[in-house]
């Protein structure tokens, strides 16, 4: 699911990604760590309740809880970072009116993405 939503985003070095959430933490990991769902080492981790990462390069980000056993429910994500200016991003962009959706600052686009806590892990809103 959460994956489905990243794959539909055309995502750009600088943009954001904000996770807000509850009794829970968001990780940064390597690909590998990613599939087996589990990280000693991540790249960055936060259990603030709200978390703003910067996509500060190109390429794939890996995300998974923090909390075992919800990344084996699904709580992870992959998201694919364009360079500025890609002839991919050009062709993928939706047109202004449907982007409003995202509603973010004119010099970096933000994506807000909300977690609540609930019963069997996290869900979207």
């Amino acid at each position: 699911m959460y994956n489905d939503w990243a794959s539909k985003k055309r995502f750009q070095v600088n943009d954001t990604l904000r996770f807000t959430y509850k009794k829970d933490s968001v990780m940064t990991v390597t690909e590998e760590e990613y599939e087996r769902c589990r990280s000693s080492h991540p790249v960055y981790f936060s259990n603030n309740g709200d978390t703003v990462l910067k996509l500060d390069r190109p390429g794939l980000f890996y995300f998974i809880s923090g909390v075992s056993g919800h990344c084996q429910m699904g709580l992870k994500m992959v998201v694919k970072v364009l360079e500025h200016g890609s002839p991919a991003q050009a062709a993928a962009d939706p047109p202004a009116a449907s982007a409003a959706v995202f509603a973010a600052p004119a010099s970096i686009a933000e994506t807000v993405f909300m977690l609540l806590s609930w019963s069997l892990g996290l869900i979207f809103v």
